[in-house]
């Protein structure tokens, strides 16, 4: 980069826009984002910088250093997991590496990155993988081993939160599916363009568009989520979005009315300072707080609730805590994104019962919806996962499932 620009500090933002800017590209931004989109017309010479530029601005190889700033006497990172660090739901946060936010692994032959890297051999490194920095970010999972003689389990839940938000709404097709091992992708495609669709099979090509929707609009999205899901980039066109969150909303009418019912007894309690119940959660509003009690018994809080008017002009209800900007500031919110609250919070609750059922393991790591297990080479990987999904008692009726893989070092099956 330095040879290609004669920049002193290629890391430069500012001197990277000037840069640019000299040779005839003037740009307002150079996150991931906008570098993905002027690399489609950028010339040649200049595309070279850009290119390299993704790979200098990837922050997630300097997870090797906090490894290494981390790491303790035996080997093992300790300090990983803030209880409840996400106060929406009640989730840990991720602490020092932040193994909630690790970059996925796609290479194929992953083991043989591994080996060059764990071997110093970089000359190789860099003869058979093109983006060095990459290889890297995508191996950054396999740093994390077992202690010798042992492997990891990990079991995580299958489609946690479309399972939680069904059972919720009484959305009953949906559990059927889930009920029979099915493929929720292409249901959900085949309930809003009635017609059969499976994967690698007839009407395949539907599948990605039912994916795209469940992903993007179960909590209220709508086109702009389906943007943001990078749904254009997948191959959706403009004038699709908005008919595709019709068909998603009319397929699941049962979820669009719990968004609505919980909307409703939020507002309810807040300006009747009085205690509400919709499907099963109960909204109680007390000592100038809202709590909504889980099945499980516990309760969300929100601070100082109040009904006012959003920008659209429609009624709001706000409430105080730790917004985007990490400062305490009030923030606005509304059914939909009072039932996302809900299901995640359900969904860490699930896995808290989970963690309890197999206490008798050593579980070394969790993220969400997935459990990291060091076992004796002799325990049976059915056995973790029949005890994973496992449904709790205070959830009756709801359908889990746990599937999972073993491994000699960690990685994302």
């Amino acid at each position: 980069m330095q040879r290609l620009t004669n920049m002193d500090n290629p890391n430069s933002v500012a001197q990277m826009k000037l840069w640019l800017a000299d040779h005839g590209l003037e740009v307002e931004s150079l996150d991931k984002k906008a570098v993905k989109e002027l690399l489609k017309t950028a010339p040649p010479e200049l595309a070279q910088a850009l290119e390299l530029r993704q790979q200098l601005a990837r922050s997630s190889v300097k997870k090797y250093i906090a490894m290494e700033n981390c790491v303790c006497a035996d080997g093992r990172c300790r300090g990983m997991f803030q209880f409840y660090g996400a106060n929406r739901s009640g989730r840990w946060a991720g602490r020092l590496i932040q193994l909630q936010n690790l970059p996925q692994n796609h290479i194929p032959d992953l083991a043989s990155a591994r080996s060059l890297v764990k071997d110093g051999d970089y000359e190789m490194l860099r003869l058979l993988y093109e983006d060095v920095p990459d290889t890297l970010s995508q191996l950054i999972r396999t740093a994390f081993v077992p202690k010798p003689g042992y492997k990891f389990i990990v079991s995580d839940f299958s489609a946690i939160e479309a399972r939680v938000i069904a059972h919720l709404a009484g959305e009953t097709w949906r559990t059927e599916v889930f009920r029979s091992n099915g493929d929720i992708y292409c249901a959900s495609a085949s309930q809003m363009f009635h017609v059969p669709v499976e994967k690698h099979g007839i009407n395949g090509h539907l599948r990605q568009k039912g994916k795209i929707a469940e992903l993007a609009l179960g909590y209220g999205g709508s086109s702009g989520a389906l943007r943001a899901m990078g749904g254009l980039e997948m191959g959706l066109k403009e004038e699709e979005l908005q008919p595709l969150v019709t068909a998603w909303r009319e397929s699941n009418p049962n979820i669009v009315s719990f968004w609505w019912a919980v909307d409703e007894a939020v507002k309810k309690a807040i300006r009747q300072r009085t205690e509400t119940e919709t499907h099963g959660i109960r909204f109680t509003y007390q000592s100038a707080m809202l709590f909504i009690t889980l099945p499980s018994g516990r309760r969300l809080a929100y601070v100082k609730p109040k009904i006012g008017v959003n920008k659209f002009g429609g009624e709001s209800v706000t409430y105080e805590g730790v917004g985007a900007t990490k400062k305490w500031e009030r923030i606005e919110s509304y059914g939909p994104k009072f039932v996302e609250n809900i299901v995640q919070a359900i969904s860490r609750d699930i896995l808290c019962y989970a963690m309890r059922t197999l206490h008798h393991c050593f579980i070394c790591g969790h993220i969400h919806d997935e459990l990291i297990i060091e076992a004796s080479k002799g325990v049976d990987l059915q056995a973790i996962c029949e005890q994973m999904g496992r449904v709790p008692p205070w959830l009756p009726g709801a359908v889990l499932r746990a599937d999972g893989y073993e491994t000699e070092w960690y990685r994302k099956d």
